[in-house]
């Protein structure tokens, strides 16, 4: 009778652990019972089930990358290797849609088979050089909503498209980067005679306004204002301890300073 007991034990002890799903944060839970969907999907939390009719399904509600590298043609018929990254998520809402429509490998039969044929026809709208250095961002905007087209109404979110590498063959990519380093040179060259334009403009302007100062002085000197500069300029000299002889054309006087001594000729 113990050992009977103890059996009875065990076998409801494990039937109780196997009738016991837990389901974690960032999933959804779905009873299936005979094939059907049973009830509303349920959040995190535990759930309790018959493990002999029923099976629980876990569906992954986070943000997941999926991260392909794909063969992509170009505009002018090259064909580059590109790696990029995928992040969606399920909606919670529509986790039983998903799982009903396509099953546990939704990610497969749904998601990535569009992603790889949306990113082929976008990237056959693009020149490699364009791929590869100047419109990645218009590119991985242009996948991205391409797609949300194609996979949102069946219940996925697309959060981004990220183009991270794209390798070409290394003549197409020297030819590229020395394109790029012209435009580059273009642009600098550009920068360079705008500032010579405005320097040239700012030495014009500078020689308008000495040659405006120097039309005011002319106007305004004459003789008498002469003469008084020069007498002005000869009692400077003669304020000065040195010996000088100032020699003029006659019409100015003469000063001829020895040591302490001044004398004025005419």
């Amino acid at each position: 009778m113990k050992t009977i007991f103890q059996i009875t034990v065990c076998l409801a002890i494990a039937a109780s652990i196997t009738s016991c799903r837990v389901v974690r944060p960032g999933e959804i839970g779905i009873k299936q019972t005979f094939g059907r969907i049973q009830g509303t999907p349920f959040t995190p939390g535990l759930i309790n089930f018959n493990p002999f009719t029923t099976r629980v399904v876990k569906i992954n509600i986070r943000t997941v990358e999926s991260f392909q590298t794909l063969p992509l043609p170009t505009k002018e018929g090259l064909s580059v290797s590109a790696e990029i990254s995928l992040l969606y998520h399920v909606k919670p809402e529509e986790a039983a849609n998903v799982y009903q429509k396509f099953g546990q490998n939704y990610e497969e039969v749904i998601v990535l088979s569009n992603f790889r044929a949306t990113a082929r026809e976008i990237s056959a709208r693009y020149y490699a050089k364009e791929l590869y250095a100047t419109e990645r961002q218009k590119v991985e905007k242009a996948i991205a909503d391409e797609l949300k087209l194609h996979i949102e109404q069946h219940g996925f979110i697309v959060d981004a498209v990220l183009l991270k590498d794209i390798n070409l063959p290394a003549q197409i990519v020297q030819s590229i980067e020395s394109k790029v380093q012209a435009e580059q040179d273009a642009l600098k060259m550009d920068f360079v005679i705008q500032k010579q334009k405005k320097e040239a403009e700012r030495q014009r302007i500078e020689a308008e306004g000495i040659k405006a100062a120097q039309d005011i002085l002319s106007t305004s000197l004459n003789e008498k204002i002469l003469e008084y500069n020069r007498i002005k300029m000869y009692e400077a000299l003669m304020s000065s301890g040195n010996s000088k002889v100032i020699i003029t054309d006659g019409k100015t006087p003469v000063f001829n300073t020895l040591g302490s001594d001044a004398q004025v000729k005419k």
